[in-house]
């Protein structure tokens, strides 16, 4: 069996603003990508079928890929939305947000144009505003109610506003490269977003409890901090990252959506919980509750 050990890094080679300056600057570019996003769209983030409404229909195409779009968007009245090809065979996933013909309609233009239609489904514009509302509600009520209890557990400023801080860049990061690379926000990304919050408060609460409540010098609390905190986090990028590459191989967009948007979430938690937070509860430790 492959033994995996947590190498100890020498932190005092590095001060508390050069620890805090990645992953602060990383944030402010995630942040930079949202407003800019927001400002030409008018959403921080392209939201997808199950919020906006529309239909959706899967279909078969005996085609090469470039020829099979083409008579895609030449069949349907109006044009899908978006055309998404499934990599292990000819099969494509078309949106349509349009409320002037029905999910039927579209139905009977593909068999007329040649394709084999797989499956179909629609959402009503006024559901889904309302499934929208109460997903990002859900959302905004996770992230409250964790900064409340962190708050109640720690009692103190700095250590608390570490993990809240921390926390909220594991969410936005990951949110910016949605938009950059095309995932739309679904049902399936914001559950992977409220699991991102689990992961954070976990790998969060775990350092400030070894640095503040147990015994030990503080980099050595760090160390074993760590040793637990980073296995978990890899193991679970591990993880994610499989599913992530079998999901995209096998056309199963949900998986593929939620396993990207959590392989991001992760990695910017083991650069905001060993990076930035770790350097707030070092100053805290010897220059916050010195004064």
């Amino acid at each position: 069996m492959v033994a995996f050990e947590v190498p100890e890094i020498d932190y005092t080679r590095y001060t508390n603003r050069q620890l805090a300056a990645v992953p602060l600057a990383v944030l402010a570019v995630a942040l930079l990508i949202i407003a800019g996003w927001y400002a030409a769209t008018g959403v921080p983030v392209n939201p997808g079928l199950e919020f906006t409404g529309g239909a959706e229909i899967r279909v078969a195409v005996d085609a090469p890929d470039g020829q099979a779009r083409e008579r895609i968007q030449q069949a349907f009245d109006p044009a899908p939305e978006t055309i998404r090809g499934v990599p292990s065979d000819n099969t494509y996933i078309l949106t349509f947000q349009t409320e002037e013909v029905g999910v039927s309609a579209l139905e009977e233009q593909a068999r007329a144009a040649g394709f084999e239609v797989q499956s179909s489904y629609t959402v009503s514009p006024s559901f889904g505003s309302r499934t929208q509302l109460l997903a990002l509600g859900g959302v905004a009520f996770a992230f409250l109610g964790m900064s409340a209890l962190v708050f109640l557990m720690f009692r103190t400023f700095v250590p608390s506003v570490a993990v809240v801080i921390s926390a909220f860049s594991d969410i936005v990061i990951p949110v910016a490269l949605m938009n950059v690379l095309d995932i739309e926000l679904t049902l399936g990304t914001v559950a992977a977003l409220l699991m991102i919050i689990g992961y954070s408060v976990d790998s969060d609460i775990l350092l400030n409890n070894h640095i503040l409540r147990r015994s030990g010098e503080f980099y050595e609390s760090t160390h074993r901090a760590m040793r637990t905190g980073v296995t978990m986090t890899l193991t679970s990028l591990a993880a994610m990252t499989v599913m992530t590459i079998v999901a995209t191989l096998f056309g199963i967009q949900l998986l593929a959506a939620i396993g990207t948007v959590l392989v991001f979430g992760l990695s910017a938690d083991l650069m905001n919980t060993y990076m930035l937070n770790l350097s707030l509860l070092r100053w805290y430790k010897y220059e916050g509750v010195a004064n």
